[in-house]
């Protein structure tokens, strides 16, 4: 990973107009992306959490422009890509590629492994057309599947492995910047680990850029440098993913990590439970000012008239930002719970 930035998302706001009447007229929106900002260094992996609706898939398609943004910007490698047409966009589309949540969904069912690997070959210009095949061959080994593979077609894989032919036909345009939207949500749990490490491995031996989409906060943990945490169009909080896991500093995060299992049964059976009340709320009318108030414990006045910012409560060389008025007294709870569940585990260690 390195200090420059090859993603910086600036504000941006995706909403999509809600129309109603014979003559249909915009009555409203549905907010789905509201003003976010955050970076992406080369060489790193950003994870991006949030619960169902959150507005996570909107925002990566909003980043390599599968979605066009209402408001803000999205830097590439230092250009401007938000309004680009055209050639101008065809230019930067190879190296930006997604890899989607259903890999039967999103392959042909017509087109054999090769054929949907070899177009995208074709598609981006890569390499002459005698050619196209043997790189398909070496993609297609580079993910672990055999060269048979080459022509058979999606229904013939297994769920991991038809990911790992998307993951192969993303890599033909060799791209600098991959999208992973919930790419491990419609795999068994043994093959998740399978796809995880595979990403692993090739952001090392390729140098790739990842935005990682998840809703396992393990998984999350393990792949991503650092995660942001999404709910309801804004980030929430966002930081190393170590920093992250050990001491969230919004409620939300804090109430996220608690609904995930944890491997030590000690730790399982004292660690406090954080439940949250209500839905998300309507992100066609979100509540003002903070829109986790509705749902949090900490909420007050200010909270219902103020919307907080980003401010970072971490170190200089590991920054921690949170959007939260009172994430003061969230770290002070979350410091007595774990006196809390560290004392309990070591009054069951001696027992």
């Amino acid at each position: 990973m390195t200090d420059q930035p090859l993603v910086e998302v600036r504000n941006l706001v995706k909403h999509f107009p809600v129309r109603r009447g014979i003559l249909p007229r915009q009555v409203g929106a549905i907010r789905a992306v509201d003003g976010v900002t955050f970076d992406i260094h080369s060489g790193e992996t950003l994870g991006l959490v949030g619960e169902s609706g959150s507005g996570k898939s909107t925002l990566a398609r909003t980043i390599i422009r599968l979605f066009d943004a209402t408001e803000g910007s999205v830097l590439f490698d230092g250009e401007d890509i938000t309004t680009l047409r055209g050639k101008a966009m065809r230019r930067i589309r190879p190296r930006m590629q997604m890899i989607f949540q259903d890999p039967y969904a999103s392959l042909n069912p017509r087109m054999t492994a090769g054929a949907a690997i070899i177009e995208s070959l074709r598609i981006n210009q890569i390499g002459e057309a005698a050619t196209r095949e043997a790189r398909a061959r070496q993609l297609l080994d580079l993910v672990g599947l055999a060269p048979k593979s080459l022509n058979r077609y999606p229904h013939e894989f297994s769920g991991g492995q038809r990911q790992r032919v998307s993951i192969a036909r993303a890599l033909a345009a060799e791209p600098a910047f991959i999208v992973a939207d919930e790419s491990l949500a419609a795999l068994d749990v043994s093959i998740q680990a399978q796809i995880v490490n595979l990403l692993q491995d090739l952001k090392e031996e390729l140098g790739l850029t990842y935005l990682f989409i998840a809703h396992d906060l393990g998984m999350v943990r393990y792949l991503a440098d650092r995660t942001a945490v999404l709910y309801l169009g804004r980030v929430a909080e966002i930081a190393d993913s170590e920093d992250l896991a050990e001491t969230p500093l919004h409620p939300y995060t804090a109430a996220l990590l608690s609904a995930a299992p944890v491997a030590d049964p000690v730790v399982e059976a004292t660690r406090q439970r954080l439940i949250l009340p209500g839905e998300v709320p309507d992100p066609a009318n979100p509540p003002s000012g903070c829109r986790f108030r509705t749902r949090c414990s900490f909420a007050t006045t200010q909270c219902a008239e103020q919307e907080p910012q980003l401010r970072d409560l971490g170190t200089p060389d590991k920054p921690h930002l949170v959007a939260c008025h009172h994430a003061e007294k969230m770290q002070t709870q979350l410091a007595d719970t774990t006196t809390v569940t560290a004392t309990a585990a070591t009054e069951s260690t001696t027992i």
